[in-house]
């Protein structure tokens, strides 16, 4: 009898976690950067490879750092919300040109728009790396000392815009 029931009760066991795990949504994997400082870097800007940019120098500013990529399909998707978000002057918004080349990336954003304050340019993606990037695009919301509050991991929506990322931007803003 004890046989039979070890088995099952493994079996039991393994049909709950697959039953937690296929519940849950895979944009909301935790990320263990949440809270911590944003990883630093010196990148060449995609538009102005003679200049570079560093999150230090977004020190003071609640900003909004967007990895995106031309070849990437789902980043054309969240593209008009990008415009839209930068129209209404919500925060700066930075972008990482990832694993790309730099005249894709330039073709990219003259056809569809650029939103962006500036785009530093991370051919390797060494520094996509270094943010934990799954794959692209992500968002992150990055407050006033360099601390990353959020991660958005796929396409950012209009309800995530509205219901997180918006109002987390003018909470950090106010403190």
């Amino acid at each position: 009898m004890k046989k039979f029931l070890i088995p099952l009760v493994l079996f039991a066991v393994l049909v709950g976690f697959l039953a937690v795990g296929l519940n849950r949504d895979p944009r909301e994997v935790p990320s263990p950067l949440v809270g911590k400082p944003a990883p630093a870097f010196s990148l060449p800007q995609l538009a102005a490879p003679e200049k570079s940019f560093s999150p230090e120098q977004m020190k003071g500013q609640v900003w909004v750092f967007n990895v995106w990529a031309s070849w990437c399909v789902s980043c054309r998707q969240e593209h008009p919300l990008l415009v839209e978000f930068a129209r209404a002057g919500v925060a700066p918004l930075i972008g990482l040109d990832y694993k790309d080349k730099r005249e894709d990336g330039l073709r990219w954003l003259k056809q569809f728009g650029n939103p962006y304050d500036l785009s530093a340019f991370d051919a390797d993606g060494r520094v996509g790396i270094d943010y934990g990037v799954y794959g692209v695009p992500e968002t992150y919301v990055i407050d006033k000392q360099g601390v990353i509050r959020h991660k958005h991991i796929g396409p950012v929506t209009v309800e995530a815009l509205e219901k997180t990322i918006i109002p987390l931007i003018n909470e950090l803003k106010r403190s």
